[in-house]
């Protein structure tokens, strides 16, 4: 006999928002590529940015063989996303805050979910604190999630270590995984009211969250929604598009 299949609800957008503002959080934390916009922001601008000559020709071999490891199960999702930041080392910060504002302005703003930016903005309106947790580096998320009023000293994101205002290459952090959940409660949030994330790199914060609400998850995370009982939203610019397995 084969087992019951686990039917997990859909929300609609109003359900959704609704849900949310509900439960009056105080404190809420999204993850970012899948979640609050579409497409992978981190590989995106790893690949704009080695287009742009930030990145010397050998450095780009290197991260794109990796990448390609990464791609075949060889490579961590932690290790990828470390390698990913680590490849500007002995740039000037400054600079690529400067790229990161460029690629966010060109190829992230158009992409941003309408559903999810709408939710935002009524959040910020009953004073929510927000915070964003994402695997992507720090650069892209901080300029990405300015747009919602998020702060960059609430952005939990890859990142290695600064001095004078040169990149290094010792890794402060990489948020994937078991790592978001303990990169929050580093911050002091073990058991934020609400967590947004459409990955299974998103699940273990989604599970210390009070309120956990998947948004556009791949099949992996649909089926640990099942398994804890969670509903789903889908924006509508996500709809019939293939949810991503990876992740972020």
């Amino acid at each position: 006999m084969r087992p019951a299949q686990i039917i997990v609800p859909q929300w609609s957008a109003e359900e959704f928002e609704k849900l949310v503002l509900d439960i009056e959080p105080r404190v809420a934390v999204f993850d970012c590529d899948g979640t609050l916009w579409s497409g992978d922001s981190g590989y995106g601008f790893m690949v704009w940015s080695i287009e742009q000559g930030l990145v010397s020709r050998s450095t780009s071999d290197w991260i794109d063989n990796r990448h390609r490891s990464y791609r075949a199960g060889k490579v961590s999702e932690m290790q990828i996303c470390g390698e990913m930041v680590q490849i500007y080392a002995g740039l000037r910060e400054l600079e690529l805050q400067s790229a990161a504002e460029q690629y966010v302005r060109e190829f992230v703003h158009a992409r941003v979910f309408e559903e999810m930016a709408g939710l935002i903005g009524a959040l910020r309106k009953r004073k929510v604190e927000l915070w964003a947790c994402s695997s992507t580096n720090k650069w892209v998320v901080a300029e990405g999630v300015r747009q919602f009023g998020i702060p960059s000293d609430h952005v939990l994101a890859a990142e290695v270590t600064t001095v004078g205002g040169v990149i290094g290459s010792e890794i402060l952090g990489v948020p994937t995984d078991e790592g978001k959940a303990a990169s929050l409660v580093r911050a002091g949030l073990p058991h934020p009211d609400a967590v947004f994330g459409n990955s299974i790199h998103d699940l273990a914060m989604l599970e210390i969250a009070a309120h956990a609400f998947p948004v556009n998850p791949s099949p992996a995370l649909l089926e640990a929604a099942g398994r804890n009982g969670w509903g789903y939203f889908r924006p509508a610019a996500a709809a019939g598009i293939e949810a991503r397995v990876d992740g972020e």
